[in-house]
C-alpha cells in the first residue's frame, strides 16, 4: 500500500505553545501508522479571509515561519502553510516543505507561478486548493500554469467543497478522479469542506459531525491525501472553531481511513 499523505494541525498558529503541543501529540498518536503515512504539520501564520475585521488572523509571516521551523526541527516533520501574495512565496518556501495556495486565490496566475518557482528553487511541493466556485475540470488550467516550472509529482490539487446555495458546501466525490486525470495527486480537505461560510454572521459555521463521513467517502473515491485541522479544544479555537477536529480523535480516524485505503489500493 502506498503511503497516505496527511496535512494536519491547528487552523491558525495561535501561539508557539499550541503549535508545539499539537505537533507533539500528533507525532505520538500517529506513531503506530508511521510506515503507512507521511505527516506534515499544518498551521497558518495569517488568516487573510476572516469574516470579521475583529477576528484573530495569526502571528504574522516572520513569527509564524519561526514557529513552523521550530516544529519541524524539534519533531523532524515536514510543514505546510498558506501564502497570500506572490512576494511571500520565496521566503515561505525557504522554511516550509509544502506551499499552499488558498482557495480564493487559486485562479491567480501570479500566485501559481510564484509558488511553483519557489518550490522548484527549494525542493518543495505546491498544493492548490480548488476554489468553492470552480469546477474540478477547470483545475487543468491551474496544473498547466504550475507545470511550466514544477514537475507534476510535486503538484497537489485539493477538494474543499463547492458552494451550494448560501452558507453551504457540497463535496463532489467525482472530482478526485477528474483532477487525478491531470497527472497530479489529490487531497481531501476534511474540515473546510464541512464549513458553512459566513453561517454565523461574523464567523464561519460548520458541521463537525460530518468530517469522518466525508473523509471515508473521499478515500474510497481515490483521494491520495487528507488535509485536516485539529485542535485540543476546538470550541476555544481562535479560528474555525466549529469545524476543527478534536485532537484526541485524530488517531482513531486515521486508522480507519488507512483501512479503507488498503481496500481501495487492492481493488
Amino acid at each position: 500500500m502506498s503511503k497516505m499523505e496527511l496535512f494536519i494541525g491547528p487552523c491558525v498558529l495561535e501561539s508557539e505553545e499550541l503549535a508545539m503541543t499539537v505537533a507533539e501529540r500528533l507525532v505520538k498518536d500517529l506513531e503506530p501508522y508511521k510506515d503507512k503515512i507521511k505527516m506534515s504539520f499544518k498551521g497558518s501564520f495569517d488568516k487573510a479571509n476572516r469574516s470579521s475585521i475583529d477576528s484573530y488572523r495569526g502571528p504574522g509571516l516572520e513569527e509564524g515561519l519561526r514557529i513552523l521551523e521550530k516544529v519541524s526541527k524539534t519533531f523532524d516533520v515536514p510543514t505546510i502553510t498558506d501564502f497570500h501574495s506572490p512576494e511571500q512565496a520565496e521566503v515561505v518556501a525557504s522554511v516550509v516543505d509544502t506551499l499552499q495556495v488558498p482557495a480564493f486565490l487559486c485562479r491567480q496566475t501570479d500566485m501559481i507561478i510564484a509558488g511553483a518557482k519557489a518550490c522548484k528553487q527549494y525542493g518543495g511541493q505546491l498544493k492548490v486548493k480548488k476554489g468553492q466556485f470552480l469546477a474540478p475540470w477547470d483545475c487543468q488550467n491551474i496544473v498547466e500554469k504550475a507545470q511550466n516550472f514544477l514537475p507534476l509529482d510535486r503538484i497537489l490539487l485539493t477538494e474543499r467543497g463547492t458552494s451550494f446555495g448560501y452558507n453551504n458546501l457540497v463535496v463532489d466525490m467525482a472530482s478526485f478522479q477528474i483532477m487525478k486525470s491531470f497527472g497530479v495527486r489529490t487531497v481531501h480537505d476534511a474540515t473546510h469542506c464541512v464549513q458553512k461560510p459566513g453561517g454565523l454572521g461574523k464567523s464561519t459555521g460548520g458541521k463537525r459531525e460530518q468530517i469522518f463521513t466525508l473523509a471515508k467517502a473521499a478515500i474510497a473515491a481515490g483521494a491520495d491525501a487528507i488535509f485536516m485541522e485539529a485542535h485540543p479544544n476546538p470550541d476555544k479555537a481562535l479560528s474555525d472553531a466549529t469545524s476543527q477536529l478534536p485532537l484526541d480523535q485524530v488517531s482513531s480516524m486515521i486508522g480507519k481511513l488507512l483501512e479503507i485505503k488498503e481496500v481501495v489500493d487492492n481493488v
